[in-house]
């Protein structure tokens, strides 16, 4: 395994959940994920077993039939998945932030409902804020949610969806109530829930896969709501945390970049694997290219950024598991893991020379997923808008 990305204090039951995940990882997906990138196949047997090993329930209690584990465990299962193909954590990913929305948000009838079959994988989770004409200014969106008696009629168009086809439930932000004291305050969650699949059913339709320059293998969709009707009881956290849909997101979203800065992690720790293995198989003027200075440093610099990147993000989980808001650590932390995997999958990519550029080698794959990291759950412009307003905040001089 090396020493760089190794994580302190674990415990015995997180480290025997990783150590079976590596293994998997080793097994099931690096030895296929080439293939079924190459041909923008869904993992469907590598899913299956992820599903038998509890992994779409790993942050569910117990109670509810998942694993209850932390956000610090789930993120290190995703930095090990991420490792071996970042298609198939993005398959878990929006999952787990719908069912972190549910426990800490919904109501109890919802984490009844939902939350069991969410934790077998029965029901996948998908995420919606995003829009055709907005990404990162959540408060630009214009999808309506409007009262008719009991119900809500919602209409509008959203973009962006991971599992936007296979999910069965969909936290959906929309606008309700444009009469409120703040932009911020006239948006709501309501949880979509609907039959997997392309197509239309009952006001909502998944036309169809956007098509991407990686990030293959999961589906990505837009969904359109045309009148579909939906009671109020649907409303994350019930009919009364209307208008809480912003901030309750916005919570879902702190996990999420944490989500992000593992998988950029595991990116980068495989992206150095390779790199640090070319350097010692490949020779000019007599030497293997690892003894070529040029080399050496490059693979000090790059082991130096997968070290940093993970520490952060462990950092920023471990904040969050103990209750504590952690929004300008997930920013740093999504904002450091996402740059320097760009530029620590680039450096590998060099490393290999021209067969970097060939779809034979594993890293020209990497090549193109690392961009996806840079510009997912937030852009790193938005993250240090983030950070620096924190920041100014704390430190804001007196008088």
């Amino acid at each position: 395994m090396g020493r760089i990305a190794q994580t302190d204090g674990l415990t015995d039951v997180q480290t025997d959940i990783l150590a079976a995940v590596r293994t998997f990882v080793d097994k099931e997906i690096l030895p296929n994920a080439g293939d079924l990138e190459r041909k923008d196949e869904y993992p469907e047997e590598i899913i299956n077993a992820m599903k038998e090993m509890g992994l779409f329930g790993i942050t569910i209690p117990e109670q509810y039939g998942g694993l209850g584990e932390s956000l610090l465990t789930y993120a290190l299962v995703v930095e090990e998945v991420a490792r071996g193909w970042m298609s198939v954590s993005g398959v878990i990913n929006t999952h787990f932030i719908v069912a972190y929305l549910i426990l800490q948000h919904g109501s109890q009838e919802q984490r009844d409902r939902l939350l069991p079959k969410m934790a077998t994988g029965d029901v996948r989770g998908a995420f919606s804020m995003s829009e055709p004409g907005c990404g990162s200014d959540v408060s630009a969106i214009t999808t309506r949610a409007d009262r008719d008696g009991d119900d809500y009629l919602i209409n509008g168009q959203k973009m962006w969806l991971t599992n936007g086809a296979r999910s069965g439930v969909v936290a959906t932000l929309v606008k309700t109530d444009e009469g409120a004291s703040s932009v911020y305050k006239n948006m709501t969650t309501f949880l979509l829930e609907k039959e997997p699949g392309f197509g239309t059913h009952g006001g909502i339709t998944i036309p169809g896969k956007l098509e991407k320059l990686g990030y293959k293998g999961v589906e990505t969709t837009e969904m359109i709501l045309d009148n579909h009707r939906i009671p109020a009881s649907t409303i994350l956290g019930g009919p009364e945390q209307a208008g809480r849909g912003f901030y309750q997101m916005m919570d879902g979203v702190e996990v999420g970049r944490v989500n992000v800065a593992a998988r950029a992690c595991g990116i980068m720790i495989r992206a150095f694997e390779l790199g640090i293995a070319y350097a010692q198989q490949r020779r000019t003027f007599g030497h293997q290219i690892a003894d070529h200075q040029a080399i050496a440093f490059k693979l000090a610099e790059m082991a130096t950024k997968v070290e940093a990147g993970h520490l952060m993000m462990v950092n920023a989980a471990r904040k969050k598991d103990s209750g504590q808001r952690n929004d300008v650590e997930a920013g740093m932390a999504k904002y450091l893991a996402s740059e320097y995997c760009h530029e620590v999958t680039t450096e590998s990519f060099r490393i290999h020379g021209g067969y970097g550029y060939s779809k034979e080698y594993e890293i020209e794959r990497l090549y193109r997923e690392a961009p996806f990291m840079l510009i997912g759950e937030g852009t790193s412009e938005v993250q240090k808008r983030i950070i620096s307003r924190a920041l100014l905040k704390d430190y804001r001089l007196n008088g």
